[in-house]
């Protein structure tokens, strides 16, 4: 007589026994193998959802003493505000946060006002309530930051996308900004689009990666923007996914996805602020060919290309890339 295996579902571990399946299709007719098919890809899906994280639960985890919130725009923007002196600016990247710049904050922070925040669309700032995120957009949005702060001069950092907000905020505010310290800038259009912004672009697929956002996935686009892997801890992995999964994160990020990029580049000749190109040779995301394309059109610039260094230098080489920074700083005092 032969033995039935019967099917039991653990909600906790989101587990199903899949030998359950394997039985009954075997002994059922077409029709009923389709639905047990369907029935087993669904439960499959639901084993992998990654739900969002409230608001409430993960500002405990990544807000500290130094954490301030501010109103703009509908939203409660999520910024740091450490030690004293000139003020300095950092501005993070694609679906990064305030954190990317953790290292370097804790050396600064010694000589400087050093203020990072998490941009509109990331971090504990979260979505845009109109979905807000042409550079123009943030150039606005900055202005107001500023102005609710009450900095008048400053100098800014930035690295990929907030390397792009850096330079287009600059070329509107050559009175306020004294330095400009790009990082592997967005800005030129790029042939090869990063995977994760492919997918976010497509249909169906999209829709999964709202809902679907496994550690392996986050973990694997991390070693797209770090050339030593090494350096990539599992602290960071967590900070990544943690806020990822932030409420309502990754349908910005998929909105974000969707905006037709504006070519700006233009303006680059209008910035004759002080401006450091600070680039890792090895970037997957942005090609290193870009340094000069900026060098190009940018009247008072110098370029540092660091070798075996991705794409977010002050998260994998902060030590270095600061000194870097620091030696330009004092050269254009």
């Amino acid at each position: 007589m032969e033995k039935r295996i019967f099917h039991r579902y653990n909600k906790d571990k989101k587990t199903c026994d899949l030998s359950y399946y394997i039985y009954y299709m075997k002994k059922s007719k077409p029709i009923f193998k389709l639905f047990f098919i369907i029935i087993g890809l669904a439960l499959i899906f639901w084993s992998l959802i990654s739900p969002d994280i409230p608001l409430s639960e993960i500002k405990k985890k990544y807000t500290n003493a130094s954490s301030k919130f501010v109103a703009i725009q509908g939203m409660n923007v999520h910024y740091r505000d450490e030690g004293e002196g000139p003020v300095y600016v950092l501005l993070h990247g694609t679906a990064a946060s305030l954190h990317t710049w953790d290292k370097w904050t804790k050396e600064l922070s010694k000589n400087y006002r050093v203020i990072r925040l998490d941009l509109p669309a990331y971090g504990l700032t979260g979505p845009h309530p109109q979905k807000k995120y042409q550079l123009d957009d943030y150039r606005i949005f900055l202005e107001e930051f500023f102005n609710k702060l009450e900095i008048n001069e400053l100098m800014i950092a930035g690295n990929s996308l907030g390397g792009a907000i850096a330079w287009y905020y600059s070329s509107f505010h050559q009175d306020q900004v004294s330095q400009l310290h790009l990082l592997n800038p967005g800005g030129f259009s790029t042939k090869n689009k990063p995977l994760v912004i492919k997918l976010a672009k497509i249909p169906v697929l999209n829709k999964i990666l709202r809902y679907v956002t496994p550690r392996s996935f986050i973990k694997m686009n991390l070693k797209e923007v770090y050339y030593d892997e090494s350096k990539l801890s599992n602290k960071k992995i967590e900070t990544y996914r943690d806020l990822i999964l932030r409420e309502n994160n990754r349908q910005s990020f998929i909105d974000r996805a969707y905006i037709k990029a504006i070519d700006h580049t233009n303006r680059l000749k209008l910035i004759y602020t002080p401006t450091l190109i600070l680039w890792g040779k090895q970037d997957a995301w942005i090609p290193v060919y870009n340094a000069k394309l900026f060098d190009e059109l940018l009247p008072n610039s110098e370029i540092v290309i660091m070798d075996k260094t991705g794409h977010i230098p002050m998260e994998e080489s902060p030590i270095k890339s600061l000194e870097i920074v620091k030696k330009f700083i004092n050269k254009n005092k």
